[in-house]
C-alpha cells in the first residue's frame, strides 16, 4: 500500500496543462523529492516482512540503488531550477516557452537529460538496473513471497512510478504541455495531449531499453552512479551557475 499510494500522491503537483494541476504549490519540486525519498520504505519493509533471505537481499539492493541515484537526480533538477528561478513545476514549463522545441531544456542541458533518464531507470528498478528483482540470483527479489493483490499493488506502484518519472522528465526537459512548434495547427492541439504524447514517448524508451540492453552487474551499477553521474552532474550545476552569473542571466 505504501509503494502504491506514494506513486499516486506524487501526481498532485504535476501540471497536465496550463492551470490543470491538482495542487499548484510553490515548492512542487521539493514535494516530489520528499515523496520519492519515502518510496524506499515500502520496498525495505516488504523485503523484511517476507522473513526470507532472498527478498531481504533484494530490498537492501533496491534501497542502496534508489538512494545512490537520487543524488544525481537531485543535482540534475537543481541545474534546471537555476535556469528557472522557481520550484513551481508550472513555472518550469513556462520558462521553456518561446522558440518551440529550441526553447526546451533538453538542448542546452543535453548531458543532464541523458543522466536524468538513465537515473530514473535505476530509481524505478527498471531494466538494465533491475538488480533487486534479478531472477538468476534472487528469484524475484523483494516480491518473492507476495501474490494476488499484494503483488498487484507492487506491480501497479512500479508502473505508476514509471509514468510519474516520465511526466517529470517531460516537464523538466521537454516543455511539458507546450507544442514543439508554436504555429497552427500544432498550437491548436490541447496541451494535455502534447504532455501525454511526451510521456508515451519516454515510456516507449523504457520498454525499448528493456528489450535491448543486458543487465548490469551490481558493482557496475554503483560505479556508474557514484563515480560517473555524481561528479558530472555536480560539475554541470557549478558550470550552469557560473554561466548564468557571468552573463547576468540569473532569473
Amino acid at each position: 500500500m505504501i509503494t502504491f499510494l506514494l506513486a499516486l500522491i506524487a501526481w498532485a503537483v504535476i501540471p497536465f496543462d496550463e492551470g490543470m494541476v491538482l495542487s499548484d504549490i510553490n515548492v512542487g519540486v521539493l514535494y516530489l523529492f520528499a515523496i520519492s525519498s519515502l518510496g524506499v520504505y515500502g520496498i525495505i519493509v516488504s523485503g523484511w516482512a517476507s522473513n526470507s533471505r532472498y527478498p531481504f537481499l533484494g530490498a537492501l539492493r533496491s534501497a542502496a540503488q534508489m538512494v545512490s541515484y537520487e543524488v544525481s537526480i537531485g543535482f540534475v533538477i537543481i541545474t534546471v531550477l537555476l535556469c528557472v528561478g522557481s520550484l513551481n513545476l508550472s513555472d518550469v514549463v513556462k520558462a521553456q516557452e518561446g522558440g518551440g522545441i529550441l526553447g526546451w531544456y533538453f538542448l542546452p542541458h543535453f548531458p543532464m537529460f541523458i543522466i536524468f533518464f538513465v537515473s530514473i531507470l535505476a530509481e524505478t528498478n527498471r531494466h538494465p538496473f533491475d538488480l533487486p528483482e534479478s531472477e538468476a540470483e534472487l528469484v524475484a527479489g523483494y516480491q518473492t513471497e507476495y501474490s494476488s493483490m499484494a503483488f498487484a499493488l507492487f506491480f501497479l506502484g512500479e508502473y505508476m512510478n514509471m509514468i510519474l518519472m516520465s511526466g517529470i522528465c517531460a516537464i523538466l526537459f521537454l516543455g511539458g504541455w507546450l507544442p514543439p512548434v508554436d504555429i497552427a495547427p500544432f498550437n491548436m492541439v490541447p496541451g494535455i495531449i502534447w504532455f501525454a504524447l511526451k510521456v508515451a514517448l519516454l515510456l516507449f524508451v523504457f520498454i525499448w531499453v528493456r528489450a535491448t540492453l543486458p543487465r548490469y552487474r551490481y558493482d557496475q551499477l554503483m560505479r556508474l552512479g557514484w563515480k560517473v553521474f555524481l561528479p558530472l552532474s555536480l560539475f554541470w550545476v557549478v558550470a550552469t551557475a557560473g554561466f548564468l552569473v557571468a552573463f547576468d542571466m540569473v532569473p
